[in-house]
């Protein structure tokens, strides 16, 4: 009889532990996404008081937006990215120099090689008249350019 016991004591015991395993494991998993879901949250904090702190700086100095994107972000209107290649490859697809395309977006000839150098950038003024051109054909081209010397001589 005490062998019997001991058997069911046993074997009470080995299902208690395959319990208590597999429900250890569930508690494992669930406390290691939570862990790597803080830790995210963790850097999310850090990076925006980083920028709550440039805020502060800006507000403190009295400058205005750091850069034209931020111009035109406050301004509420979708953000562009300006490529110097693209805007040489589009100028030269048109088959323009730098003063006639200067022409297309209302600035100098200077203006646009500067771009295309890299050496500056456009203001958001100036990304606005690009993105107009940017749709513009050689024949839609020629006819502007024809306009512009017509008022020019006009």
């Amino acid at each position: 009889m005490s062998d019997i016991q001991k058997v069911l004591r046993e074997e009470i015991s080995r299902l208690a532990r395959k319990e208590v395993k597999s429900e250890i494991e569930s508690l494992k998993k669930a406390s290691s996404q939570q862990r790597s879901a803080i830790a995210g949250l963790r850097r999310q904090i850090d990076g925006l008081e980083r920028q709550l702190k440039q805020l502060a700086k800006q507000v403190n100095s009295g400058k205005p937006a750091s850069n034209a994107q931020d111009a035109v972000e406050a301004q509420g209107e979708p953000t562009r990215r300006f490529s110097a290649k693209r805007l040489a490859a589009h100028r030269a697809k048109l088959g323009l120099s730098a003063a006639a395309y200067g022409k297309l977006v209302n600035v100098s000839g200077q203006t646009i090689y500067n771009w295309e150098q890299g050496a500056a950038r456009p203001r958001p003024a100036q990304l606005q008249a690009l993105v107009a051109v940017r749709g513009v054909r050689r024949s839609a081209a020629d006819a502007l350019l024809a306009g512009h010397t017509e008022e020019a001589t006009g």
